[in-house]
């Protein structure tokens, strides 16, 4: 058995020199983004060409290191209004190349070109009749022959100690895939709320298509009282809905006002016989409301705005719906 290695003596690393490393790093790769640019050419522009012009889905493959930056690079695409998918090309001689269709374009990524699983997997993409397109370091490769558009990130270094690891080259890969997504982005007009459908999930999602409706409290929860009743009352419904106000309906059972605990204790002092009184002689009358279908970003504006905690909720008939406060907008994700 050999040695056993050393571990270092992490106490004794010189920071300075880990600082710099790391300097050195980062400036390898930002000078093989900024050489990116100056490549950009005819190549990149009919790339994209064919992907906004294709009928078809983006298919996205490489192996190796290049396999994971087509991975994030399908992933991008897909939230941002391109379909596609990855292919592993390993997995697609074996099956998984009849999901590739003739108005498919092929994405193959791979900085050498000459990659034996990709060499093996091109001509079977040719015979489907759908278009490639390579993004590699080598425009004479085998790859770069077989492509009806090659994009170049050839870099002069890696930025490995030993300059053998792949680092600068997939950070040239990964930045040309982006410049690639982005550009198609502008090109198809995706917009805000295209993302968010993409994204519900998302805080965008939440903020651009989140309903006040979605989250208000309703039901037992959202107690609606008429104007006639004696705050005794009133006080009884709010305890049982476990709630911090009710909203006051008139005869037509439109929103007169609303009744909360602040309005409670102001009243105390002013009515010693406060219990008794009716609801509609102590409650805030036309209060701030919101739409039910109104954005739940709209509705935590005003209540920042206001300075209020809650706020009640109504339909386009002045119609009491439910009740939405902090919390609510707390517990979807927008706070």
């Amino acid at each position: 058995m050999g040695k056993k290695k050393r571990k270092p003596a992490v106490g004794n690393l010189d920071k300075k020199k880990i600082m710099s490393w790391a300097k050195d790093v980062l400036d390898v790769e930002k000078r093989g983004i900024s050489d990116l640019i100056e490549r950009l050419d005819g190549g990149f522009l009919k790339a994209v060409k064919l992907m906004a012009a294709s009928s078809g889905r983006v298919v996205i493959t490489g192996m190796g290191k290049a396999g994971i930056i087509g991975q994030k690079f399908s992933a991008t695409l897909s939230s941002t209004g391109t379909s596609s998918f990855w292919l592993h090309p390993a997995e697609a001689v074996h099956g998984d190349l009849g999901s590739v269709k003739v108005d498919d374009v092929a994405v193959v990524l791979s900085y050498s070109g000459e990659t034996d699983e990709i060499k093996n997997l091109i001509p079977f993409i040719k015979k489907i009749g759908a278009k490639i397109i390579a993004i590699t370091s080598n425009i004479d490769s085998s790859l770069a022959k077989y492509s009806d558009a090659v994009v170049c990130v050839k870099v002069d270094r890696e930025a490995c100690a030993l300059g053998l690891a792949p680092t600068t080259s997939t950070t040239a890969m990964l930045a040309i895939c982006d410049a690639i997504s982005v550009v198609l982005q502008k090109i198809k007009g995706f917009k805000e709320k295209d993302f968010a459908f993409f994204h519900p999930r998302g805080s965008l999602g939440r903020k651009l298509l989140l309903k006040v409706g979605d989250i208000m409290r309703r039901g037992k929860f959202n107690p609606i009282v008429e104007e006639n009743l004696p705050v005794k009352e009133v006080i009884l419904r709010i305890t049982s809905a476990h709630a911090g106000a009710a909203v006051v309906v008139d005869k037509k059972g439109e929103m007169a006002g609303i009744f909360t605990d602040g309005d409670l204790r102001r009243n105390l002092e002013k009515h010693p016989h406060l219990l008794s009184k009716k609801i509609k002689t102590v409650m805030t009358k036309n209060p701030i409301a919101v739409r039910v279908d109104s954005l739940a970003s709209e509705a935590l504006n005003i209540l920042e705005k206001k300075k209020i905690d809650e706020v009640p909720v109504i339909d386009k008939f002045n119609r009491p719906k439910g009740m939405l406060d902090i919390q609510d907008l707390i517990s979807a994700g927008l706070i």
